[in-house]
């Protein structure tokens, strides 16, 4: 892990918010607890890739004893060190033995070329997490669940509902990052839209293997423009700023939080919610923010899935705000919910 006085010295060169904009110190995505020990863990996936993990374990364990553990999955484009970290930290001071995963191709996981997209190998990252957990000593291997944050909510359920081992199945601020991709939001793309985004996506391709080199999106700049839309804005406000900047090792600002269109567009193959309700009767948990941009997707699975089932709403929260507002986020609920199913 990085830590945040580290994070601090790589944005020299970021639009940085003023704390009192930010309102700082209700943010707190870097948070490092002194109840746990964490080790960094790696792993293979089916595919014997190396997917890498923060491992986490109260210090107080009895070593006679196995206990339940959770698997956490960033934000689509993030990193364990956005987000994930902060929620497998709260958890495990609960009780629980939890692991922040990065997803293939990204973070510190293998992968090449860097942030691509493959929806299907996220989803074996989750089942191999589950591998990993099941082997160890201390855990139940009959009690773990997995906890899915933006995009990793629709890989998360993508998991689940072809791996049982997973017993309860939480999303926060879920992204179904198929649908998004096909229609945007709130069905405000059309079809020919659609078919425009798929025919630039073939000429850039052409391009890419012409030269040998990608060619990022680049939807996140490093300033952000006078012109920004708020969803943008928001994401700005985390990404690019004090508050959640993070540029795992060997990576560049321009990599982190961009794809290719020519990656992106494999997304419109991707549809987690489908035979959602074959994860019936393990138990569901859909929490969002009710000021949320992306609330549509939660509703959508709730909408489809069977029960146990539940859709909770963060009053007044948008969609970062459930990265790191530990004073929004629901972590009471979260262990609840944990507590009761596993």
């Amino acid at each position: 892990m990085k830590p945040f006085a580290a994070t601090l010295g790589l944005l020299s060169s970021l639009a940085i918010i003023s704390a009192e904009a930010a309102d700082i110190k209700t943010y707190d995505n870097f948070y490092q607890s002194q109840q746990l020990s964490t080790e960094k863990v790696r792993f293979n996936n089916q595919y014997q890739m190396k997917v890498v993990g923060n491992l986490f374990m109260p210090k107080n364990l009895a070593k006679d004893k196995q206990y339940p553990a959770i698997i956490v999955g960033h934000p689509m484009g993030a990193v364990k060190e956005q987000s994930s970290n902060l929620y497998t930290q709260k958890l495990a001071e609960q009780g629980f033995i939890t692991l922040a995963i990065d997803l293939s191709f990204w973070g510190e996981s293998e992968g090449s070329p860097r942030n691509a997209v493959l929806p299907d190998m996220y989803t074996e990252d989750f089942n191999a997490a589950a591998d990993f957990l099941s082997a160890l000593p201390q855990v139940d291997r009959d009690k773990i669940g997995v906890l899915g944050i933006c995009g990793s909510g629709g890989f998360a359920i993508s998991a689940a509902k072809i791996d049982p081992r997973l017993k309860a199945i939480a999303t926060v601020s879920m992204y179904d990052m198929g649908a998004v991709t096909r229609n945007g939001y709130n069905h405000s793309r059309t079809l020919e839209q659609r078919k425009a985004m798929t025919a630039q996506a073939s000429k850039q391709r052409n391009l890419e293997f012409t030269s040998g080199e990608p060619i990022f999106l680049d939807y996140l700049p490093e300033k952000l423009p006078e012109d920004a839309d708020t969803v943008t804005r928001m994401y700005h406000s985390f990404y690019r700023t004090a508050r959640g900047a993070h540029i795992p090792e060997g990576s560049s600002l321009e990599q982190t939080q961009n794809r290719t269109l020519s990656g992106e567009i494999k997304f419109l193959n991707f549809y987690p919610f489908n035979d959602i309700e074959s994860i019936s009767p393990r138990p569901l948990l859909f929490i969002a923010g009710s000021s949320a941009h992306s609330k549509e997707f939660s509703e959508q699975a709730y909408q489809k899935a069977s029960e146990p089932k539940e859709l909770f709403w963060v009053k007044d929260a948008n969609h970062v705000d459930l990265y790191d507002r530990a004073d929004l986020i629901p972590f009471d609920k979260l262990t609840d919910f944990f507590q009761r199913n596993l």
